[in-house]
């Protein structure tokens, strides 16, 4: 009996676990962010900026915020591995893609890749995070970056660029706030349910 109440109450207390997919370019600082992101939710620091090494494959946060149970997948940036992304997206509540603010030169590149990443029917309705990052260096304080990345173009996706510090935390909070608040609302979950029950 007791192990009978006792999995109810897990069943009924249990948060629901979102995948969120950390992409964008090498050297935006994404798993930078993504051990700020540790810190700043988790039980234990995430690595300090000078012991990160780039990455070559994939990165994995686990952690609660905002009453959800989060898995954050960091994948690698370089042109060689940006092949790989495409297998994380069916299984992905919501796309977080970093850009770095303070290189205006690779908006443009950036911009493409994004626009390849939500072509893709495997991420239909999943929310959009832009993260800014590096605003603090950038000139223009990542003001433009919305419009290089034509954002502005988007119908039908929950979208939104936030300024942001990986290093310093700036906007970072924010950012993932907006971004489970949007998931929430989105019919994202439910797709995917919907898929895993037919799989």
């Amino acid at each position: 009996m007791f192990s009978l109440l006792y999995g109810l109450w897990e069943y009924v207390s249990r948060k629901e676990e979102l995948r969120v997919l950390i992409i964008g370019l090498d050297k935006s600082g994404k798993t930078t962010l993504l051990e700020k992101i540790k810190g700043l939710f988790g039980d234990t620091p995430g690595l300090e900026p000078h012991a990160i090494l780039p990455t070559v494959g994939l990165n994995v946060g686990r952690l609660e915020a905002f009453q959800a149970q989060l898995l954050l997948w960091d994948l690698g940036g370089a042109p060689g591995l940006r092949s790989i992304w495409d297998k994380y997206y069916a299984d992905s509540h919501a796309l977080l893609f970093v850009v770095d603010a303070s290189q205006p030169a690779r908006l443009e590149e950036a911009r493409c890749e994004l626009e390849r990443a939500l072509a893709s029917r495997e991420l239909f309705g999943a929310p959009l995070l832009v993260l800014a990052n590096k605003t603090d260096l950038a000139p223009e304080g990542g003001a433009g970056s919305s419009a290089r990345l034509g954002l502005e173009r988007l119908e039908g996706r929950a979208s939104r660029v936030q300024p942001a510090s990986a290093l310093s935390g700036a906007g970072v909070r924010e950012g993932l706030q907006w971004l489970v608040e949007q998931v929430r609302r989105s019919d994202r979950a439910a797709l995917l349910q919907q898929r895993a029950t037919r799989a």
